[in-house]
């Protein structure tokens, strides 16, 4: 079998919306076969100036001229009525559908990348994940919007005008539709042209995309090195290539309604020659002749837009592929059914046997680690960069799954727990802080979004938070900016930590949370932590020893390898690698 393509994977993920679509599509057809009324109405018009007595509407009965021609306005006005009301139904329908499917796609693709592990988003811009989030799925509510419908309708027309030209004279029609079969057949092999020039479009617009929002958060860092020419000549250089790519696809495309201009005019020609010889002839009347030349006209305009549609189309498609593989790839992380009791977890000791971890395409970080962290003590892990620290936090959070060996929590590997019941019993307080663009209040409440304001404040209180916040001008209220710029380092650590202690969980986990504040808030940091890692257990990663110091127990890593475990003062006189960094730390280096 053949690669499916995207249309059919577009609408095996938009099934449940059938009828709309059913429903929609006969409108769409039905504002087209009364659109094309009005050429019949003007042909009967013609024929009853023409004819009078003798005019094909006194053959019906109604023998006297203007009575035809009142028949006839009336049979206008419910004609244009009728293709008003079904293109308000379309309309709305097509429209409708453009946003439902829109707003699912946006929700289904989040929520599955946001289902993944760590190591998904290893291998991927954060800027094409946004791409494809915003702009590709925009893409495909365009063409719902608006190609669709002109599909439908231009399919319609041929049809519909075919059979009219049939009817009147088929050998003006074998000459006026001769056309219409190369055109359909260019059409197909113009879009197949057109899908890997619009696949280039949407990669270059995903990698455009990318360094663009990489640029904007680290204009810090750009201004800094003074490097905006630098960055000025490679964002030039993307939008280049996306413009080249563009010109690509544009050049094909508008080709393309030329051609079809001059494919049409064939069939013009036919129509009014052969016709108009036929009519000359005496074989043909007057009206059917201009029906048949009004018709012509009316295929003609929406079959030059064909090029315009098939381009939506394209573009469409190659948004819905990428969508549609983001939506579709393989979730890393596995969800578990076990389902723990809260005593349970508190009371129970976090086991690593036999680890082994290594990132795809890297040298592995564990082999073979074991290590056991007691239930209700707070145990220290320092380790020159590289060591495997932080990794050893996503393991236990289960952002990336180990290779070999196991992790066991209330005797289970927690590969067989509910992801939501593993995280909910682990507060994180990362090393990189993410702060939302709402109120403080809203920002610690994000740890218990059931809590009270009160519950939130005394989390403040505990994390040494509410002082600094109560001083802010608009106190609880006072909206940060996005990621919290509005603050500074150690007030967005101890946000963080109040989030941690308003969530309450048994395992409470402190990457490098002193790491970039200064001696007097570190201290408030420690006081902090030493409150909340009462009656829990406690994993603090810390680079200033000052933060473990008091630890039940430290651990030491090196190359992924436990290399030394104890007690602070056990860890200082082995003159090890532990009591080497603490002499570093407190200045008594030889």
């Amino acid at each position: 079998m053949g690669e499916v393509g995207p249309l059919r994977r577009l609408a095996e993920h938009t099934s449940s919306h059938k009828k709309t679509i059913r429903l929609a599509s006969a409108c769409s057809i039905i504002n087209k076969i009364w659109d094309l009324a009005p050429p019949l109405l003007i042909g009967l018009a013609v024929d009853v100036v023409v004819l009078q007595e003798n005019s094909f509407l006194a053959g019906m009965g109604v023998l006297d001229p203007w009575n035809q021609l009142i028949l006839l306005s009336i049979v206008t006005f419910a004609v244009w009525g009728f293709e008003s009301l079904f293109e308000f139904f379309y309309g709305v329908l097509w429209r409708n559908l453009a946003q439902t499917v829109q707003h699912e796609l946006r929700l289904d693709t989040f929520n599955h990348v946001q289902k993944q592990g760590m190591g998904w988003f290893d291998e991927r811009q954060r800027g094409d994940i946004l791409a494809i989030l915003n702009d590709d799925i925009n893409q495909l509510e365009r063409f719902l919007d608006k190609g669709a419908n002109d599909l439908l309708q231009v399919s319609t027309t041929v049809i519909v005008v075919g059979a009219i030209f049939i009817a009147i004279s088929w050998k003006v029609a074998l000459f006026a539709v001769l056309p219409i079969p190369i055109i359909v057949w260019g059409s197909f092999r113009y879009q197949r042209s057109l899908e890997p020039k619009y696949a280039l479009v949407r990669d270059s617009a995903g990698k455009m995309n990318a360094l663009l929002e990489n640029d904007l958060a680290g204009m810090s860092t750009i201004q800094s090195f003074t490097a905006e020419d630098r960055e000025s000549s490679r964002v030039e250089e993307l939008s280049e290539d996306y413009r080249e790519a563009n010109r690509s696809a544009i050049r094909l495309s508008a080709a393309f309604t030329p051609l079809i201009r001059m494919a049409i005019l064939c069939g013009f020609t036919a129509t009014l020659l052969l016709g108009g010889w036929l009519t000359l002839e005496g074989t043909l009347a007057i009206g059917a002749y201009s029906v048949l030349v009004f018709m012509t006209q009316r295929l003609l305009w929406p079959l030059t837009r064909l090029g315009e549609t098939f381009d939506l189309y394209q573009r469409a498609m190659a948004s819905s592929t990428r969508v549609l593989d983001v939506l579709e790839s393989p979730m890393e992380i596995e969800d578990g059914i076990f389902i723990p009791e809260g005593k349970q977890i508190s009371d129970s000791e976090l086991v690593l046997k036999n680890v082994s971890f290594g990132y795809p395409e890297r040298e592995k970080i564990f082999s073979g680690l074991d290590l056991t962290i007691e239930a209700g003590k707070t145990i220290g892990i320092v380790g020159s960069t590289g060591s495997g620290k932080t990794t050893l936090v996503r393991l236990m959070l289960r952002f990336a799954d180990i290779d070999n060996g196991s992790i066991s929590w209330v005797g289970k590997d927690i590969r067989e727990w509910k992801l939501k019941s593993l995280r909910s019993s682990i507060a994180l307080v990362d090393q990189h802080i993410t702060l939302f663009p709402t109120t403080i209040l809203e920002n610690i409440r994000y740890g218990n979004p059931d809590s009270t304001d009160e519950e939130v404040k005394q989390s403040a209180i505990i994390a040494e938070a509410n002082e600094f916040i109560e001083n802010l001008p608009s106190g609880w209220d006072t909206l940060i900016g996005e990621g919290g710029h509005r603050l500074s380092g150690g007030q967005r650590q101890r946000l963080a930590i109040a989030r941690a202690v308003l969530k309450d969980a048994p395992l409470l986990i402190l990457d490098e949370a002193t790491s970039a504040v200064d001696n007097e808030t570190e201290a408030a940091l420690q006081r902090s932590i030493t409150k909340v890692s009462q009656n829990r257990t406690t994993v603090i990663i810390a680079h200033r020893l000052s933060t473990i110091r008091n630890a039940d127990r430290i651990i030491v890593l090196e190359k992924g390898e436990i290399v030394e475990d104890g007690a602070h003062e056990k860890l200082v006189k082995m003159n090890g690698i532990y009591s080497r960094m603490w002499s570093v730390q407190t200045g008594n280096v030889l």
